[in-house]
Protein backbone atom coordinates (compact mmCIF):
# COMPACT_ATOMS: atom_id res chain seq x y z
CA UNK A 1 0.00 0.00 0.00
CA UNK A 2 0.92 3.40 -0.89
CA UNK A 3 1.87 5.49 2.24
CA UNK A 4 1.57 9.50 3.06
CA UNK A 5 5.49 9.88 3.08
CA UNK A 6 5.10 7.36 -0.08
CA UNK A 7 2.61 9.80 -1.89
CA UNK A 8 5.06 13.10 -0.71
CA UNK A 9 8.01 11.90 -1.86
CA UNK A 10 6.62 10.89 -5.78
CA UNK A 11 4.49 14.12 -5.58
CA UNK A 12 8.27 16.39 -4.72
CA UNK A 13 10.55 14.08 -7.33
CA UNK A 14 8.11 14.08 -10.08
CA UNK A 15 6.07 17.23 -9.71
CA UNK A 16 8.18 19.51 -7.73
CA UNK A 17 6.26 20.16 -4.84
CA UNK A 18 8.49 20.75 -2.00
CA UNK A 19 8.05 17.55 0.38
CA UNK A 20 7.87 20.21 3.18
CA UNK A 21 4.86 21.94 1.64
CA UNK A 22 3.09 18.06 1.37
CA UNK A 23 4.07 17.48 5.18
CA UNK A 24 2.37 20.03 6.21
CA UNK A 25 -0.64 20.11 4.32
CA UNK A 26 -1.06 16.36 4.20
CA UNK A 27 -1.02 16.82 8.02
CA UNK A 28 -3.92 19.61 8.01
CA UNK A 29 -5.95 17.71 6.12
CA UNK A 30 -5.53 14.73 8.03
CA UNK A 31 -6.69 16.80 11.22
CA UNK A 32 -10.17 17.85 9.23
CA UNK A 33 -10.89 13.98 8.00
CA UNK A 34 -9.63 14.17 4.71
CA UNK A 35 -7.00 11.72 4.72
CA UNK A 36 -6.45 8.40 6.88
CA UNK A 37 -5.06 8.91 10.11
CA UNK A 38 -2.04 6.14 10.59
CA UNK A 39 -2.54 3.88 14.20
CA UNK A 40 -0.16 3.51 16.55
CA UNK A 41 3.44 2.14 14.48
CA UNK A 42 1.16 2.12 11.44
CA UNK A 43 2.01 4.56 9.04
CA UNK A 44 -1.60 6.01 7.23
CA UNK A 45 -1.92 4.45 3.53
CA UNK A 46 -3.73 6.37 0.81
CA UNK A 47 -5.72 4.66 -1.84
CA UNK A 48 -5.99 6.80 -5.30
CA UNK A 49 -8.85 8.78 -4.19
CA UNK A 50 -6.74 10.31 -1.21
CA UNK A 51 -4.04 10.70 -3.53
CA UNK A 52 -5.74 12.84 -5.92
CA UNK A 53 -7.28 14.84 -2.34
CA UNK A 54 -3.33 15.15 -1.22
CA UNK A 55 -2.54 16.37 -4.73
CA UNK A 56 -5.54 19.08 -4.80
CA UNK A 57 -4.80 20.23 -1.56
CA UNK A 58 -0.66 20.97 -2.45
CA UNK A 59 -1.41 22.71 -6.50
CA UNK A 60 -4.98 24.53 -5.36
CA UNK A 61 -1.99 26.89 -3.54
CA UNK A 62 -4.69 27.79 -0.61
CA UNK A 63 -3.23 28.63 2.60
CA UNK A 64 -2.82 26.14 5.53
CA UNK A 65 -5.94 27.57 7.04
CA UNK A 66 -7.94 26.73 4.03
CA UNK A 67 -6.82 24.09 2.00
CA UNK A 68 -9.47 21.24 3.84
CA UNK A 69 -11.55 24.04 2.21
CA UNK A 70 -10.09 24.20 -0.96
CA UNK A 71 -10.14 20.62 -1.31
CA UNK A 72 -13.42 20.49 -1.05
CA UNK A 73 -14.01 23.43 -3.14
CA UNK A 74 -12.12 21.92 -6.01
CA UNK A 75 -12.98 18.68 -5.87
CA UNK A 76 -16.81 19.94 -6.47
CA UNK A 77 -15.97 21.66 -9.53
CA UNK A 78 -18.13 20.68 -12.36
CA UNK A 79 -17.22 21.01 -16.62
CA UNK A 80 -18.15 24.76 -17.47
CA UNK A 81 -19.94 25.65 -14.54
CA UNK A 82 -23.05 23.60 -15.08
CA UNK A 83 -24.88 22.13 -12.42
CA UNK A 84 -24.10 18.29 -12.42
CA UNK A 85 -28.17 17.72 -12.31
CA UNK A 86 -28.94 19.36 -15.32
CA UNK A 87 -25.89 17.56 -17.23
CA UNK A 88 -26.37 14.44 -19.40
CA UNK A 89 -25.94 10.87 -17.26
CA UNK A 90 -22.58 10.59 -18.94
CA UNK A 91 -21.54 13.96 -18.01
CA UNK A 92 -22.38 14.03 -14.61
CA UNK A 93 -19.06 14.01 -12.94
CA UNK A 94 -17.17 16.83 -10.83
CA UNK A 95 -12.86 17.88 -11.60
CA UNK A 96 -12.46 15.53 -8.28
CA UNK A 97 -14.32 12.55 -10.07
CA UNK A 98 -12.26 13.23 -13.14
CA UNK A 99 -8.99 13.17 -11.57
CA UNK A 100 -9.91 10.00 -9.41
CA UNK A 101 -10.99 8.18 -12.67
CA UNK A 102 -7.58 9.47 -14.92
CA UNK A 103 -5.11 7.74 -11.67
CA UNK A 104 -7.06 4.57 -12.79
CA UNK A 105 -5.81 4.90 -16.27
CA UNK A 106 -2.85 6.83 -15.82
CA UNK A 107 -1.46 6.64 -19.81
CA UNK A 108 -4.40 8.97 -20.17
CA UNK A 109 -2.63 11.43 -18.74
CA UNK A 110 0.57 11.56 -21.09
CA UNK A 111 -1.07 14.31 -23.43
CA UNK A 112 -2.33 16.71 -21.31
CA UNK A 113 -1.34 19.57 -18.82
CA UNK A 114 -3.63 19.93 -15.02
CA UNK A 115 -3.90 23.37 -14.41
CA UNK A 116 -4.92 24.01 -10.80
CA UNK A 117 -6.43 28.11 -10.98
CA UNK A 118 -5.40 29.55 -7.25
CA UNK A 119 -7.12 32.82 -8.13
CA UNK A 120 -10.09 31.49 -8.31
CA UNK A 121 -10.97 27.69 -7.80
CA UNK A 122 -10.64 26.20 -11.12
CA UNK A 123 -9.50 23.17 -13.07
CA UNK A 124 -8.21 22.98 -16.80
CA UNK A 125 -7.49 20.76 -18.35
CA UNK A 126 -5.36 20.98 -21.27
CA UNK A 127 -5.03 18.62 -23.88
CA UNK A 128 -2.11 18.54 -26.67
CA UNK A 129 -4.68 19.04 -29.19
CA UNK A 130 -5.89 22.47 -28.26
CA UNK A 131 -8.62 21.30 -26.75
CA UNK A 132 -9.29 22.98 -23.29
CA UNK A 133 -12.16 21.58 -20.54
CA UNK A 134 -12.72 23.53 -17.82
CA UNK A 135 -14.20 23.03 -14.43
CA UNK A 136 -15.19 25.87 -12.17
CA UNK A 137 -18.13 26.16 -9.29
CA UNK A 138 -21.75 25.59 -10.96
CA UNK A 139 -23.28 28.69 -11.90
CA UNK A 140 -19.74 30.58 -13.36
CA UNK A 141 -18.85 31.06 -16.48
CA UNK A 142 -16.15 29.42 -17.75
CA UNK A 143 -15.43 31.32 -20.62
CA UNK A 144 -15.47 34.61 -18.31
CA UNK A 145 -12.15 35.62 -15.94
CA UNK A 146 -13.81 35.08 -12.43
CA UNK A 147 -11.72 38.02 -10.66
CA UNK A 148 -10.67 40.96 -11.06
CA UNK A 149 -6.64 40.86 -11.20
CA UNK A 150 -4.18 38.29 -12.14
CA UNK A 151 -4.43 34.73 -12.85
CA UNK A 152 -1.98 32.51 -10.47
CA UNK A 153 -2.29 28.81 -10.77
CA UNK A 154 -0.43 25.51 -10.66
CA UNK A 155 0.27 23.47 -13.94
CA UNK A 156 1.29 19.74 -13.25
CA UNK A 157 2.68 17.73 -16.85
CA UNK A 158 0.60 14.99 -17.87
CA UNK A 159 3.67 12.89 -17.77
CA UNK A 160 4.50 13.75 -14.60
CA UNK A 161 1.05 13.37 -13.10
CA UNK A 162 1.62 9.85 -15.04
CA UNK A 163 4.64 8.98 -13.59
CA UNK A 164 3.92 9.57 -9.73
CA UNK A 165 0.75 7.21 -10.04
CA UNK A 166 2.82 4.39 -11.88
CA UNK A 167 5.51 4.84 -8.95
CA UNK A 168 2.57 4.41 -5.99
CA UNK A 169 -0.02 2.51 -7.55
CA UNK A 170 1.48 0.50 -10.41
CA UNK A 171 0.55 0.47 -14.05
CA UNK A 172 -2.94 0.48 -13.76
CA UNK A 173 -5.70 -0.91 -11.49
Amino acid sequence: MTTTNDAIAAIERRIGIPKSRGVTVSRRLTEHGLLPAGAPGKAPELDRADFVTLLIGLASDAPLSRVADAVATYRELTPAGTPIDVLPASLQFSAGNFLDVLTDAPENSSHMQIEFVSTWPGVTIHYADGTVRRFVKPGSDASRWQHSGYLKSTTINGSAYRDCVRDLFGASK
